[in-house]
Formats: structure tokens, C-alpha cells, sequence
């Protein structure tokens, strides 16, 4: 099922978290994940095809934004019982097949996708600095308006949300 992002909630907290790295069960927290310009969370998963078709130039990107001083971190909140594809050994194959650079994080419980109001994948989440939102929207936008949230602290006004399958709930 298709589904559209909410508007940007901007100045929105974002809460904390910690989830492990299936790879090697390692523990990352919101604050090592944040960048010293802000943070992008992509809640993203392996069998989406919207993921899917835009997964190599947003790797492209995300890589261009760390080098920018933008921290990224990915996580998979879909139910992986149901969706196998999903689950944490595919995550990792997922992660390798397409040059992850940062970590790519499984939300065994849900709370994470639940407490940002994650509605589909992809769904993108940039963060200033200070942890406030300032951009939910789609890819084609996503460098330019986290350029622009490093620079300033603000995201763009106009956004296109993010348009994606369903994240399967529990």
C-alpha cells in the first residue's frame, strides 16, 4: 500500500534511541550517530521497491552528506517475522550489496518507528544540530535540504513528503 509522510513538524524533538547493529550486535545510541552539522534517520527496509529503485544514488548522497559533517543512520522497524526479507541476516547483505557507510539499525520492538511517527519506506527525518526537525520529505530533495540544515540550522520550507510502502506494524 502506497502511503504519503505527514508535513514537517518543524522544530519536532526528535527522541532518543539506542538499537543494534545486526552486523555485529554493536549498540548505537542517537548521540553517536548525530553529525556535527545534524543528523539524517532514514527509516528504510530490504524488500521495498520504492527503497529499492532509489537505494544506490541515496547511498551517493548520504556518503557525500557524512563527508559534510552530517551524521546518517538508518533503521528497519518492519515486522521481519512476516517479512522475511527484512530480517537481520538479509539487513546485513542489504547493508554490503550497496556500500552502506553508516549504520544500518534494527528496531526489534517497533518504539523507535513508533516514537518518530514513521509511516512508510523510505521515510526521512533531518535534524539540525540541536536534534529539531527541519525536513520530512523524499530523496530528490534530501541533499540540498540537509546542505542547507548543515549551513543553517533550517530546513526549506517547501518539501514533497516521502512516498513508500507501509511499514508493517506487529
Amino acid at each position: 500500500m502506497l502511503l504519503d509522510t505527514p508535513v514537517c513538524d518543524f522544530g519536532w524533538k526528535a527522541p532518543s534511541f539506542s538499537l543494534k547493529d545486526p552486523d555485529d550486535g554493536k549498540e548505537f545510541s542517537f548521540d553517536d550517530v548525530m553529525g556535527e552539522k545534524g543528523l539524517l534517520v532514514a527509516f528504510i527496509c530490504n524488500h521495498c521497491p520504492y527503497v529499492q529503485r532509489i537505494i544506490d544514488p541515496l547511498v551517493s548522497d548520504l556518503k557525500t552528506l557524512q563527508g559534510e559533517g552530517v551524521g546518517v543512520v538508518a533503521i528497519m522497524s518492519n515486522n521481519y517475522e512476516t517479512h522475511p526479507d527484512d530480517s537481520p541476516e538479509n539487513m546485513k547483505l542489504f547493508a554490503q550489496q550497496h556500500g552502506f557507510t553508516f549504520p544500518y539499525l534494527v528496531d526489534e520492538t517497533q518504539e523507535v518507528g513508533r516514537a518518530y511517527d514513521a509511516v512508510c519506506t523510505p521515510d526521512f527525518f533531518g535534524l539540525n544540530k540541536d536534534g529539531e526537525l527541519q525536513y520530512r520529505g523524499n530523496n530528490e530533495g534530501l541533499l540540498e535540504a540537509m546542505r542547507l540544515i548543515a549551513e543553517t540550522g533550517q530546513g526549506p520550507k517547501d518539501q514533497k513528503p516521502s512516498m513508500g510502502c507501509s511499514i508493517k506494524w506487529k
